[in-house]
C-alpha cells in the first residue's frame, strides 16, 4: 500500500483527554478516532491491527475444538428475565424498545442467547460436549468510559459457550480454554497470567482472568515470581483432547500463585515468601464455568445415557478483542510511538523513500515495492513528498516491525538501511539481502 494513497491522519500533538499511553498513541498514530464518548470508529491501520488479533483469536478457539458462529447484538428482554438477569445486571445494560412496544436490549454478553438457540435443537446427550463461539460488537453502557478502547462502550468481543453432560466434562472445557487462551496470548507476545478471579455478574464458581503487566492497569495483582518469565506458544503443545494430560497441564501450571484484589489468599501469600510480586495489571480475557446456572433457570434439558433427564453443565469464555489493541501498546511502546510485535502488525515493513525527487531513490524504492509485494510481504510504501525527519517519524510512531531506508548515498552504493523498530538495530545490506531478512 502506498502512503499517499492511504488514510493514516498521524498527528504531532498528545490529545488532552487522553490519559494513559495506548489512547494517546492509537489517536496520535491515526488507528481511531473517538465518535461519541467511549465510542470509537477504527481507522484502516487500526482496523488492520483488529483483523490481525482476532485472525490469532479465531485459529486458536477452531484449534480447541470450538465451532464458530454469530449471534445478533440485538436480543428480547424476556431471555434475560428466564435467566433472571435482566433486572439484576444493573444500568451497565443498554435497554430499548422497538416500535411495537417490545423490550429488547443491545446486548453485554449471549449467556441467555446461546442457552436458548443450542436448547431447542439439542435431543440427546450424545450430541455433548460442545462449544459454540463468536467474534461480535457488544455495548455495556459504562458510568465512566476512560482510556480509550480499554474501557469503552461499545467493545469487540470473543465470546464462547460450552455444554458438558457432568462436572468433569465441563472442568475438560475449562481446560481447553484455559490453554486456548495461554497459546492466543503467547502468539501476540503477551505474557499474559491466569489469575483467580471473583465471577461478577456471570455467575459461577471457578473463573480466572487473564492479566497483562502494566503500571498503567485497574487492577492490582499479586502472583509468583515464576509468572514472569513468558512461556511461547511451543511450550503450550498440549493435546485439547487429552483430558488427563491437560488437566496435569493446567493444574501445574496454576499451581504457582496468582490472584486478583479480591480473590487474595493470605495463606498462599505467605507460603510464597520472598517470591511474592505485586503488580497493576489489565485485563485482556475471563473464563468461568458456572455449572447449571442458565441451563436450570431456562429449563434446558437432555436425556442422559440411562434415560433420565440431565440438565447440561456449562462455562463460558471472553476475549476483548478491541480491548486486546490498546492493551498491546500499553505494554509495547517507548519515547517515539508504539512497538508493535510482528504476529499482528497491520503491515511487516515501512518502506521509506527519504528523497522523493529524486529519480534513482524513486527507482530503487519502487522496485524493491514490488518486489515485497510479489514475495507476499505487506508493506506501506511511505512515496509522500516530505521531508525524511517527518518520515521516520511517522514510521516510527505507528510501529511496524521494520523499516527498510531507500536514500541517495545507499543507491550509489547498492545498499538500503534496514532498521528493526523493536531494538533500534540498523544494519545496511543489499536490496536482497534486506528482502530475504524481512520476508523470513
Amino acid at each position: 500500500m502506498r502512503l499517499s494513497r492511504y488514510f493514516l491522519p498521524v498527528t504531532k500533538e498528545t490529545p488532552g483527554d487522553a490519559q494513559i499511553a495506548s489512547h494517546q498513541l492509537m489517536l496520535r498514530a491515526g488507528l481511531i478516532r473517538q465518535t461519541a464518548v467511549g465510542i470509537y470508529a477504527w481507522l484502516p491501520l487500526g482496523n488492520r491491527v483488529l483483523r490481525k488479533i482476532e485472525t490469532i483469536v479465531r485459529e486458536e478457539q477452531d484449534r480447541a475444538g470450538a465451532v464458530e458462529m454469530l449471534m445478533p447484538t440485538i436480543q428480547s428482554a424476556e431471555l434475560w428475565r428466564e435467566s433472571g438477569r435482566y433486572d439484576a445486571y444493573g444500568p451497565e445494560m443498554l435497554r430499548i424498545r422497538d416500535r411495537h412496544d417490545r423490550e429488547m436490549l443491545y446486548g453485554p454478553t449471549n449467556e441467555e442467547m446461546i442457552t436458548a438457540i443450542f436448547g431447542a435443537s439439542t435431543k440427546s446427550y450424545r450430541e455433548l460436549p460442545r462449544i459454540l463461539y463468536h467474534i461480535q460488537w457488544k455495548f455495556r453502557d459504562e458510568v465512566r468510559p476512560r482510556f480509550g478502547v480499554m474501557r469503552g462502550r461499545e467493545f469487540l468481543m470473543k465470546d464462547a459457550y460450552s455444554f458438558d453432560l457432568d462436572e468433569a466434562g465441563a472442568r475438560h472445557s475449562y481446560d481447553r480454554m484455559m490453554l486456548a487462551y495461554l497459546r492466543t496470548f503467547a502468539r501476540m507476545g503477551l505474557a499474559a497470567i491466569p489469575m483467580q478471579a471473583d465471577t461478577g455478574p456471570i455467575g459461577g464458581d471457578l473463573s480466572h482472568e487473564f492479566i497483562i503487566l502494566a503500571p498503567s492497569g485497574e487492577s492490582e495483582v499479586f502472583f509468583h515470581e515464576n509468572w514472569e518469565a513468558p512461556r511461547t506458544a511451543d511450550e503450550l503443545a498440549v493435546s485439547p483432547d487429552d483430558a488427563s494430560a491437560l488437566r496435569a497441564f493446567v493444574a501445574g501450571l496454576t499451581a504457582d500463585y496468582a490472584a486478583t484484589d479480591e480473590k487474595r489468599d493470605p495463606a498462599r501469600e505467605v507460603e510464597a515468601g520472598e517470591a511474592l510480586r505485586t503488580s497493576r495489571g489489565i485485563e485482556v480475557g475471563h473464563i468461568f464455568y458456572f455449572g447449571t446456572k442458565y441451563t436450570e433457570a431456562m429449563g434446558m434439558r437432555v436425556p442422559g445415557p440411562d434415560g433420565q433427564m440431565v440438565v447440561p453443565e456449562m462455562g463460558s469464555y471472553g476475549i476483548g478483542v478491541s480491548r486486546l489493541v490498546g492493551a498491546v501498546i500499553e505494554a509495547s511502546h517507548d519515547a517515539n510511538g508504539i512497538v508493535l510485535p510482528d504476529a499482528i502488525a497491520p503491515f511487516r515493513v515501512a518502506l521509506i523513500n527519504i528523497r522523493a525527487d529524486d529519480a534513482r531513490c524513486a527507482a530503487a524504492a519502487d522496485e524493491l515495492y514490488r518486489r515485497l509485494e510479489a514475495a507476499g510481504v505487506e508493506v506501506l510504501y511511505d512515496d509522500r513528498d516530505e521531508r525524511g525527519g517527518a518520515k521516520f517519524a511517522t514510521a516510527d510512531l505507528i510501529g511496524l516491525p521494520w523499516q527498510l531506508i531507500v536514500g541517495p548515498k545507499g543507491v550509489e552504493r547498492g545498499v538500503v538501511e534496514l532498521k528493526r523498530r523493536a531494538t533500534g538495530e540498523r544494519q545496511e545490506l543489499s536490496p536482497d539481502d534486506a528482502l530475504a531478512r524481512v520476508a523470513g
